[in-house]
């Protein structure tokens, strides 16, 4: 939660940040094909923006994850830092073409990609709705020939798909800002990484 502002009455813009797109099921690509998160904005009487969370990496090659709110983890290449007080970075590989790191979420880092995939990091829970609730985890790592799909952090995070199971990354949970998880190597026509959740913003207001 942000500090207090003093607001008078009047119309105030809210952005809700978009997620990220998952990459493609192209396996040999050598570029990172995920996209990261769009950024959510209040705009009362000073600005709040809150970056959208990073992309994942990708399943072969030298493709880590991309920085953002909370960063993404890695395959082969270093995982991606989170955005400061926003959120963590995320796991590292294990190396050997096995498995990549979760992804960061809000309130911790992703868990490195050893053997199988790693879990992503948790979110931050909150009471500003009125009741406890959990935003923003870390989507979880995938592995390339063997191991175990990696769950999503709590907070919207997307669990990832088997090794060559042929399935789709798990998107991560709407308004949740929860990252998605990583998609199977195997070259089936559906088996990118998911679609990141879209954020929320939550405004209280103290009379």
């Amino acid at each position: 939660a942000e500090s207090a502002q003093n607001l008078g009455t009047g119309t105030y813009a809210v952005t809700v940040g978009a997620g990220g797109n998952g990459g493609t099921s192209n396996n040999h690509d050598s570029s990172n094909t995920a996209y990261n998160g769009a950024d959510s904005v209040f705009a009362g009487s000073s600005t709040i923006t809150s970056v959208g969370g990073g992309a994942g990496a990708g399943s072969i090659g030298n493709r880590g994850g991309v920085a953002g709110g909370s960063g993404g983890g890695a395959h082969a290449g270093g995982p991606a830092a989170g955005t400061a007080n926003q959120g963590y970075a995320g796991g590292s590989y294990g190396g050997g073409y096995t498995c990549s790191g979760g992804g960061g979420g809000a309130s911790a880092v992703g868990v490195d990609g050893n053997g199988n995939g790693g879990a992503g990091g948790n979110g931050v829970s909150t009471s500003i709705s009125g009741s406890a609730v959990t935003w923003a985890g870390g989507g979880g790592g995938g592995c390339w020939t063997s191991g175990s799909a990696g769950s999503g952090g709590s907070g919207g995070g997307g669990t990832s798909a088997g090794a060559k199971s042929g399935a789709k990354g798990g998107a991560g949970t709407t308004n949740s800002g929860g990252g998605a998880g990583a998609g199977s190597h195997d070259n089936a026509p559906n088996n990118g990484g998911g679609n990141g959740g879209s954020g929320r913003v939550a405004v209280r207001y103290l009379t």
